[in-house]
């Protein structure tokens, strides 16, 4: 069965893609890797609430060095319709995207495009994709699926050195990409900073007729109604203890990124604390090792970062009234700048148990123009890669909603 059959209405140049890292750079990063230290013992590194571990980080150096095997993670990622294509964006940038895709062969296939954050992948969708394969033929497909790598990251191009990009600029380039597909109309899905792009392409482009979150904004005003208040109470507290990272990364991208960039087993322990702190049950250290490789071989740590400087409004340094002093740090984060404009176009949410933020039905309806709910006892930030049978159910619930309410175009 194949799923890579274009649609007719494409005016992209679409060419197949295949990831390869060539052997020198996997002998190079392997050397890094086993060469790269791991510091003394220390009061911090062995209570597991000031961050990774020193024995989880040298369990992970020990599997990373001896068993992990770059290559069969890189056949699954090629076992999948794999492209390249140039797009331009809203101020005339050409930016090179890597996407996979299930094309189906439909003609009233409904477009989706699942959206990755940030420090995730298209791997976090490999999952979804499989599931689909199973479920359906080319000739059956409902959808038209589009993974991209967002620009900046995995295997899409590196950002304008002249240009201060921005979360504007990549949805204007993923809008390109979809409707350089030849598609008039189409969904996107999304959380973390695929849910605040997913967002934006709602707001701007009429093409994108509707969009799927796991991750919700706040309303932008009015008192929030009290019930709903525990959950979030909660994720401020995780908040201010947990999210140093984010004004770091907003204020001093350069540095971060250099320092990130020079050890793997930096990257690692960067990486792996939030796909250890965020998710639910714990999240297999090979699929964390998976993302991190990813991110080294192809330098996304040093490319990822443009959008935490519009995020920076997150981190307050308002004293803290107290006369003990803190036994953690706290920066005060603001849920604030999660308060974001009301999507009047239909919005589908899956809220899980877990999720850093879990913003209540009663909340996200004052949030969007909310058509489709799902609520799950288990699962965390990484929900795609965590429960990949409970969102695709939730996802394809919302479609049909779509399909039945809101789908004109009759031949996309």
């Amino acid at each position: 069965m194949s799923f890579s059959q274009l649609p007719n209405g494409a005016n992209l140049d679409v060419k197949p893609f295949k990831a390869h890292a060539e052997e020198d750079q996997l002998k190079h990063f392997q050397q890094l890797l086993e060469l790269s230290p791991i510091g003394p013992r220390t009061y911090e590194n062995t209570i597991g609430k000031y961050g990774v571990t020193r024995d989880w980080l040298e369990h992970a150096k020990h599997v990373w060095v001896n068993e992990f095997n770059w290559r069969e993670h890189e056949d699954r990622i090629n076992s999948f319709p794999n492209f390249k294509t140039v797009v331009q964006d809203s101020e005339g940038n050409s930016v090179t995207l890597q996407f996979l895709a299930l094309f189906s062969k439909k003609t009233d296939a409904i477009p989706v495009m699942f959206l990755h954050g940030w420090p995730s992948s298209i791997l976090d969708f490999l999952d979804i994709l499989t599931l689909l394969q199973q479920k359906y033929t080319p000739e059956t497909l409902p959808y038209h699926v589009i993974v991209p790598s967002l620009p900046g990251y995995g295997y899409s191009s590196s950002l304008p050195l002249d240009t201060s990009y921005s979360v504007d600029l990549a949805a204007s380039a993923l809008n390109s990409l979809m409707v350089g597909l030849g598609f008039s109309a189409y969904i996107a899905e999304g959380g973390d900073l695929g849910s605040f792009l997913s967002r934006r392409l709602a707001m701007t482009y009429e093409a994108c007729i509707g969009i799927h979150l796991t991750q919700m904004g706040l309303p932008v005003d009015g008192q929030l109604p009290l019930e709903g208040l525990e959950g979030v109470k909660k994720a401020a507290d995780s908040l201010n203890t947990g999210f140093a990272f984010l004004p770091l990364q907003a204020t001093r991208p350069a540095t971060v990124a250099h320092t990130l960039g020079s050890s793997p087993l930096a990257l690692l322990a960067w990486i792996g604390e939030k796909y250890s702190d965020w998710t639910d049950e714990g999240f297999p250290l090979e699929k964390i090792l998976e993302v991190v490789t990813l991110y080294w071989l192809t330098d996304t740590i040093q490319r990822s970062m443009y959008h935490n400087r519009t995020l920076s409004s997150m981190a307050s340094h308002e004293p803290i009234e107290s006369n003990d002093p803190p036994e953690i740090a706290e920066l005060r984060m603001k849920l604030s700048a999660m308060r974001l404009p009301y999507i009047s176009k239909p919005c589908g949410y899956s809220l899980f148990a877990h999720e850093i933020i879990p913003v209540p039905r009663n909340w996200a309806e004052l949030s969007c123009n909310l058509v489709s709910f799902g609520q799950h006892a288990h699962g965390g930030h990484f929900v795609a890669a965590e429960r990949p049978e409970e969102l695709l159910a939730d996802v394809e619930e919302y479609v049909k909603v779509i399909r039945k309410n809101h789908w004109q175009v009759s031949d996309s």
